[in-house]
């Protein structure tokens, strides 16, 4: 290709902030990224900001490249025929190469007065709203945690160190990425913070009131604030864009992260779904997932063949208030092993890594090219696995609803 290669990039989380440092390798790409706000929203910090103790966010001048030019707006359909971009406050972007990084949020209830009582967490807002509401609810009153993943985890914990009555409702098993070992150091520390943790039959929230949440064995539990956590949501961009989108709505694309549909198109980030075989939503699949990427358009560019994906280091960190926490490790198939450190280690690990991630964005908007991770030794036969075990179920999964 040549002239100047103008490369549009959908969202400024942690995906797309790395895909737009690592494309300005080349001076005759330019670069636009396009995100809502005029910050980067640090997510792993969200239960501290509901918490108190951080407001979760990373002036985008502290980790963006220079070359890179901020949009601050909305993309409300992306026409890959014309390869343009629509916004929401009018007018269009044109591009030559389109980064698909659009993020998660929370997902459509589906229970009976969650929408209208329970206050889901997963974006800056949401969280934002939580807060303040904690802060106008007395120290004393009952607050409900629906959800037992990191992000209910972490909120019970945050809240339950500030003197607060807070119980997690897990709908299932506590923490069920964890090891059976990781599971009883959290549940350890939960009991120590005072946490009450129902889990188990019959755990599932079916009904949110405004002042109380039912089981499904029939029990109520009084609540005077109800944090919702289950579950993450894309947008749904691809698909009114007529793009191919997995059942979720992530973008549908190949293993070097292609879209199916059009070449020109790449998806990064929790908005991406490889081979229908989608990394798990999580910070530390995010941003190699942008440097993948952007070197797949880098590549292009260069006329070369793009690598496929792989990912060789698995690992979930939680932080259980500001004094403990654990990281978990796990296999190259992200499974969880027996391997955990918890406690005041924990805790320090987990704070290495919400200061390192917007370092490493740093980092890599000073040396493009520089971060690494994504290039890890090791993965590439694990995903192959995979991929043949999916592919093999595929047709299976479809005879049986038929």
């Amino acid at each position: 290709m040549t002239g100047n290669t103008h490369v549009v990039v959908i969202g400024g989380g942690y995906a797309g902030v790395m895909a737009a440092n690592r494309l300005t390798q080349r001076d005759d790409v330019t670069v636009t990224l396009i995100n809502p706000r005029p910050e980067l929203v640090h997510r792993v910090r969200l239960h501290q900001l509901v918490g108190g103790s951080d407001d979760a966010v990373v002036a985008y001048q502290a980790v963006l490249a220079r070359r890179v030019r901020l949009v601050v707006d909305t993309v409300t359909r992306i026409d890959a025929a014309e390869r343009s971009v629509t916004l929401a406050t009018g007018g269009t972007l044109a591009y030559d190469y389109l980064i698909y990084a659009v993020g998660s949020g929370s997902a459509e209830p589906g229970v009976p007065g969650a929408a209208e009582f329970a206050y889901p967490m997963a974006t800056l807002e949401e969280a934002q709203r939580l807060r303040a509401v904690i802060d106008a609810t007395p120290a004393t009153a009952p607050v409900t945690v629906v959800g037992a993943g990191p992000t209910g985890i972490e909120t019970a914990a945050e809240l339950a160190e500030q003197g607060r009555r807070v119980t997690l409702v897990c709908g299932g098993v506590l923490g069920p990425y964890l090891h059976s070992r990781g599971r009883r150091s959290v549940a350890k520390r939960l009991a120590e913070l005072g946490v009450a943790v129902v889990e188990g039959f019959g755990s599932k929230v079916t009904v949110v009131t405004r002042d109380a949440v039912r089981l499904a064995d029939g029990r109520e539990l009084p609540s005077e604030v109800t944090v919702w956590t289950v579950g993450f949501g894309v947008p749904d961009l691809a698909a009114r864009s007529g793009l191919s989108t997995d059942a979720v709505g992530r973008l549908l694309t190949d293993e070097t992260l292609a879209s199916v549909d059009d070449a020109r198109i790449v998806a990064a980030g929790d908005s991406a779904a490889p081979s229908g075989l989608p990394l798990r939503m999580s910070c530390l699949n995010a941003t190699p997932l942008g440097a993948r990427a952007a070197d797949t358009v880098l590549s292009r560019l260069a006329g070369e063949q793009p690598e496929n994906l792989h990912q060789s280091m698995y690992a979930q960190c939680i932080s259980l208030g500001r004094r403990a926490g654990i990281y978990q490790f796990a296999n190259r198939s992200d499974v969880a092993v027996w391997l955990h450190i918890g406690g005041g280690p924990g805790a320090r690990i987990k704070e290495v890594v919400c200061k390192g991630i917007p370092e490493h964005l740093a980092g890599e908007a000073r040396k493009p090219g520089s971060f690494s991770l994504h290039r890890m030794r090791g993965g590439v036969a694990k995903r192959r696995r995979l991929l043949r075990a999916h592919r093999a179920e595929a047709p299976a999964a479809a005879g049986r609803a038929a």
